[in-house]
């Protein structure tokens, strides 16, 4: 798929002021016929102002959603205004805009939903992260490749591309938990029929502000991380066994 005008580039954006203006001009340059939508959610500063200064539409969430809330809103946008393909962008400027045509070539516009995930670990050289973090999206990766059929190596990645069939799904169903919206979204995409595709991409520093990541937090995440994926093992369990006890014939 190319990057024409049927593609909407987001940023979700929560007190980005520091760098969301240089990424949107980073994506405009790379993709000049793509529309960009800053989701500024709920910010406290300039965000939304300097975003349509740099040339994006912004829509302005009242209160902080959370990535995974800012992001149905995007997908809304996009399925009401008729794209065929939307890329998620981060605004504090780790992701790359150049790597844009690389997510893309990889989307086919099908009827069923495809995910095409930009993959910090894939090849392109090295992002930092935490030890505790970095074993932590080992075993969601570990995990998700087992339940998709398809090896990956960098499941919590926000840079994607999301043919229509894709947009459709996840502005009625996109998670808006933490991590869910990255990890959960995938299992939605398979159990819906749908493709996961990885493809190697660059990462930056941010642009500004401060990175989330400390070794507490990277702590907090292994656990969060752990527990989810007990959770949800039992969860399909439970499923599989209500399914079997309903298919069974009376005595």
């Amino acid at each position: 798929m190319e990057l024409g005008p049927d593609v909407l580039v987001v940023l979700p954006a929560y007190n980005e002021a520091r760098s969301v203006a240089s990424v949107v001009e980073e994506v405009l340059v790379a993709a000049p016929k793509a529309d960009v939508l800053v989701v500024d959610d709920g910010s406290v500063d300039a965000t939304a102002a300097l975003a349509r200064a740099a040339g994006a539409e912004v829509v302005v969430n009242v209160f902080n959603l959370g990535v995974g809330g800012a992001m149905r809103v995007g997908f809304r946008y996009g399925v009401a205004h008729g794209y065929r393909a939307l890329v998620q962008v981060d605004a504090d400027g780790q992701h790359d805009p150049r790597d844009l045509p690389r997510l893309l070539e990889h989307l086919k516009d099908g009827r069923e939903p495809q995910v095409v995930i930009g993959a910090r670990f894939a090849g392109e050289g090295e992002f930092p992260v935490p030890l505790a973090r970095r074993w932590a999206m080992r075993l969601l990766a570990g995990y998700l490749s087992h339940r998709t059929h398809v090896h990956l190596t960098d499941v919590t990645s926000g840079y994607r591309a999301h043919n229509r069939a894709a947009m459709e799904l996840f502005a009625r169903t996109y998670p808006a938990n933490y991590l869910a919206d990255t990890v959960e979204s995938l299992v939605i995409v398979t159990d819906a029929g749908g493709t996961i595709t990885q493809v190697p991409v660059s990462m930056r520093s941010r642009l500004g502000g401060a990175p989330s990541q400390s070794t507490i937090r990277a702590a907090i995440y292994l656990v969060q991380v752990t527990l989810m994926l007990v959770l949800s093992i039992l969860r399909r369990r439970s499923t599989r066994s209500t399914r079997s006890d309903t298919t069974e014939e009376p005595s």
